[in-house]
């Protein structure tokens, strides 16, 4: 190997990817399409604003889908604003809970799916509704980790220092964006049966829009850096 094929490049080796950004160097992509980034700017704050939910509940569900997301930068602006509304950790750690039961459980309901090719099913309807209740078949396959599985879900979702509607409202608004159909289903029933109304899933419905649509904006800042990079 010749000397310089060995000696590391520094500024590529030693760059984050996810460091902490100047306010100027995030804003600089906004000559190039004002109309955009201030109508999205004018999005997230009525999406995150108080209404049928307080503002403390919907920075939680914005906490869950951040972990949803992974957009470090979002972890850090929703964990800060949640701090700021309040919030324990305590709470927090149990939104994100909620966050990855909700993962997982989009993960279990596609074994349905899994379940069906094995057994050679052609059915045009891939994502059938009665998935939901084949899931019971999984425990006949293997019934420690279904019953390991279902009990890591019953304690993501039970009544703590979020109430089971607060951990529902976040289940929903995690699945809306995991994009699982079942999860979808099975936590707005679920949520429909501890009392949320209408209007509240409306507004969770628009956090976990701000926030998946924040994440792409987040990342922006990743794009500049690899645009300007040498």
């Amino acid at each position: 190997m010749s000397e310089t094929a060995s000696q590391p490049q520094t500024s590529q080796t030693n760059a984050s990817l996810y460091a902490r950004h100047s306010p100027s160097f995030s804003a600089k992509l906004f000559p190039f399409a004002p109309e955009g980034f201030k109508a999205f700017g004018e999005f997230n704050v009525k999406a995150l604003a108080a209404g049928a939910l307080s503002v403390k509940t919907k920075e939680l569900i914005a906490v869950a889908v951040a972990h949803i997301t992974g957009c470090p930068y979002c972890i850090e602006a929703h964990v800060g604003k949640s701090k700021a509304e309040q919030a324990s950790f305590e709470e927090i750690f149990e939104a994100v809970t909620v966050a990855a039961a909700v993962k997982a459980h989009s993960a279990f309901f596609n074994a349905t799916n899994a379940l069906r090719v094995y057994e050679g099913s052609q059915q045009p309807d891939l994502v059938p509704l009665a998935n939901i209740e084949l899931a019971e078949k999984l425990e006949d396959v293997n019934e420690d980790l279904y019953s390991s599985f279902h009990e890591f879900l019953h304690k993501s979702l039970v009544g703590g220092r979020l109430s089971a509607k607060e951990k529902l409202l976040i289940a929903v608004g995690s699945a809306l964006v995991e994009g699982s159909a079942y999860s979808i289903e099975v936590f707005t029933r679920r949520a429909k049966e501890e009392g949320i109304s209408i209007e509240e899933l409306a507004e969770t419905t628009l956090v976990a829009t701000v926030l998946k649509a924040g994440s792409a904006m987040a990342h922006r800042v990743n794009a500049l850096q690899a645009f300007e990079r040498e």
